[in-house]
């Protein structure tokens, strides 16, 4: 059903809402009733609502509006009331575009990003975070969704006690050409700056001989959504684990370092490893919740982070899609 709604203080503007494809509610689709409406316009006019609807479905893909480049993209983010984060203690290759808003992660082209929540792998995380679809690939590069809470809900639950009793413990090894150097995750060259952001965020760091770095630090599994108060599976222990790689990445990898010396990994809190099967369980409940839909010029996707998981397609030929995020949150873990 289409859902018209006029704005009381301007009757001519109204927007379109409804499900994208008639498999669930995520994402809905936010239409203007004149197409070229100017994006802002609609924050301003409908925040409060567009609120209310991101924490029922988990994301909204706001589409045939007025969006003149990187600014209105920005100046629409920020109309939420909250400034736009820096990306603090990354673990993936983005550029600064500009305050606020970065390139989506920079892996090549033919790799596949799976889903995951935004800097789930930390304590503290963005609750929001919006994606703007400037230049659509020739080919694929898709930006697949699933609902968090609906991912909580299928996995296995005996998988779900074991991940909440441990929490999850996170190892990176920074640099040496095989990751992302730490002076770019700290946005630093000062070890001193370094060791400070990680005492205040319960992170465990050690310089290593070759001066480089290596951190640990555990985290959630599941986590409560401040508002709705609903569950959700909150990590990325399916992305940092060694079985991650592809067979024979992992293969040359483990054939010359350590597994503690592999670019990153997760085991359970207590440093156990996590089993390949376990991860492959939840690898599959993934899949099957995945929602995917082609990127059009113009597009603009708002998420709530913790209701809903993001990932990237492979794709060839140019594409450009950047992102935004605000609000940061976190929540007390104690393993």
């Amino acid at each position: 059903m289409i859902t018209s709604i006029a704005s009381a203080a301007n009757a001519t503007v109204a927007l379109h809402i409804e499900p994208l494809s008639s498999g669930g509610l995520l994402p809905l689709l936010i239409r203007p009733e004149i197409p070229g409406v100017a994006l802002q316009d609609v924050v301003t006019r409908f925040g409060e609502l567009l609120q209310q609807r991101l924490l029922e479905c988990g994301g909204l893909l706001f589409r045939d509006f007025a969006v003149d480049g990187i600014t209105q993209f920005k100046d629409f983010a920020a109309g939420f009331g909250h400034p736009l984060l820096s990306y603090e203690f990354g673990s993936t290759p983005r550029t600064r575009v500009d305050a606020g808003i970065y390139t989506s992660t920079e892996y090549p082209p033919h790799q596949a990003i799976p889903l995951h929540n935004e800097q789930a792998y930390t304590r503290e995380w963005p609750l929001k975070i919006w994606f703007y679809s400037e230049l659509v690939a020739e080919q694929g590069g898709e930006t697949p969704i699933a609902d968090s809470r609906q991912i909580y809900r299928r996995i296995d639950p005996a998988i779900r006690r074991r991940f909440e009793k441990h929490g999850l413990m996170y190892v990176r090894n920074y640099g040496n050409g095989l990751d992302v150097p730490w002076n770019q995750v700290f946005n630093s060259d000062d070890p001193a700056v370094v060791e400070r952001y990680c005492r205040e965020h319960v992170i465990d760091c050690e310089w290593l001989a070759d001066g480089e770095l290596r951190t640990r630090q555990i985290c959630q599994a599941t986590a409560r959504h401040p508002i709705t108060g609903e569950w959700v599976w909150f990590n990325q222990a399916h992305l940092f684990h060694v079985s991650n790689l592809e067979a024979d990445v992992r293969e040359a990898l483990l054939a010359v370092l350590e597994p503690e010396e592999l670019p990153r990994n997760a085991y359970y809190g207590d440093g156990s490893p996590i089993e390949d099967g376990v991860l492959a369980e939840i690898r599959g409940v993934l899949d099957e919740l995945t929602v995917s839909f082609p990127w059009q010029t113009g597009d603009v996707m708002m998420l709530d982070n913790m209701l809903a998981a993001h990932a990237r397609a492979p794709f060839r030929g140019p594409r450009k899609v950047v992102v935004a995020m605000a609000e940061p949150y976190s929540q007390t873990f104690s393993a």
